[in-house]
């Protein structure tokens, strides 16, 4: 296995940093936060410019047939530096399911406008009452003669008011198939009976709550040509790559975090010293240091398997980059505020942010619990 970058990643790397270093300071970050779409549009086209929406597709649909390593840089940085644009909901989840599973047309008329970033996108799948499970969905899209009705409700929609358009997961029901069979659909979200909820989650992102009632769509919705694809080992594919790019996303913050902790060691004094100094102090920074290295390993691990054609592999190794990178970023989180004391855990410190983002890294589509569940099965089914 091959864990050295390329020269093109390398740079791909150094622009990412200069960007974080540069443009998206924490000041810049607050008030993006505190805007109305919680986004930036003047961001998120510096992104275009740089290619980073451009990156998983193939160069035929306007993209730079890049990989899931290339997605890991991009996460990396957008931990390190707190990013809050939608480029896991629009590029990961939309552009992956559209890439995966989108006919030709749809491919060719949608991954441009996502490459250039002209189009924002949501994936609005889980349900209330399913947890974790991929697989359990009660939207439903009745076949008409015309087309189909969606009805339904989908919960913690990442980026879904801010999108110019949804995939939604539904059962496809018709005469063959009453109970149903698992498709996705393009929605527009300004369609008559889409009623969306939008708020602010703990960690400053923005989600929604999306409710579907007799809305009508027509067959060109259907993502890719009816029952070519099944949608389900699309959908689990999907999801372990925006697993793979939280993990990398969560690395990238752990790292903000021990830099910005070994800072304050250095110059926080106690005694008329450095803090820093005190042994017990150093100790904890070592096992910070350590976790984060620990996860950077498993997050590269994911991204790497995430190219193969195993699906059991691919899955295998994305729950388990899931575990260990939860239990880093819970161990280097909570040391990182017990160590900048009382203020660690104020707004007015970005300790308290990463702080949060991590917390909720580790509970975006399964906590380790979850993925635990997971391999020890796939280890006793071994």
């Amino acid at each position: 296995m091959n864990l050295t970058l390329s020269e093109e990643q390398l740079a791909l790397q150094e622009t990412l940093n200069r960007f974080v270093a540069k443009d998206y300071s924490f000041k810049t970050r607050h008030d993006i936060i505190g805007s109305a779409t919680g986004i930036s549009a003047p961001h998120w086209a510096q992104f275009a410019e740089l290619g980073l929406l451009a990156l998983p597709f193939a160069e035929t649909y306007g993209g730079l047939g890049g990989s899931a390593v290339d997605t890991m840089l991009v996460m990396e940085a957008m931990g390190r530096g707190l990013m809050v644009e939608p480029y896991l909901a629009t590029v990961v989840l939309a552009g992956g399911l559209l890439r995966d599973a989108g006919s030709e047309a749809q491919k060719e008329l949608w991954l441009p406008q996502i490459a250039d970033g002209s189009l924002l996108m949501g994936f609005a799948h889980y349900e209330t009452g399913g947890r974790y499970e991929i697989d359990r969905v009660a939207t439903r899209a009745q076949r008409t003669g015309g087309g189909y009705v969606l009805n339904g409700t989908k919960t913690f929609v990442l980026h879904g008011a801010q999108a110019n358009q949804l995939i939604v997961s539904a059962l496809d029901i018709h005469d063959a198939q009453p109970a149903g069979t698992l498709s996705l659909f393009m929605v527009d979200p300004n369609a008559e009976g889409v009623n969306i909820h939008a708020y602010v989650t703990q960690d400053n992102l923005r989600a929604a709550e999306i409710s579907f009632t007799d809305v009508k769509l027509d067959d060109h919705s259907l993502l890719g040509e009816a029952h070519a694809v099944p949608a389900l080992p699309t959908i689990e594919r999907v999801l372990d790559a925006a697993n793979a790019a939280l993990c990398a996303e969560a690395v990238g913050a752990m790292e903000a975090l021990n830099q910005a902790t070994l800072e304050y060691l250095k110059t926080r004094k106690q005694f008329g010293v450095p803090i820093g100094s005190f042994q017990a102090l150093q100790h904890r920074m070592v096992d910070m240091f350590t976790a984060a290295e620990q996860a950077r390993s498993m997050a590269i691990l994911a991204s790497i398997r995430m190219q193969s054609a195993n699906a059991a592999e691919r899955r295998w190794a994305c729950a388990a980059a899931k575990v260990l990178v939860s239990e880093s970023a819970r161990l280097v989180g909570q040391q990182a505020v017990q160590l900048h004391g009382g203020m660690g855990v104020t707004d007015e410190l970005n300790i308290s942010h990463y702080f949060k983002r991590l917390t909720a890294i580790c509970a975006t589509f399964g906590d380790a619990d979850y993925h635990l569940g997971y391999v020890s099965d796939s280890l006793l089914a071994a």
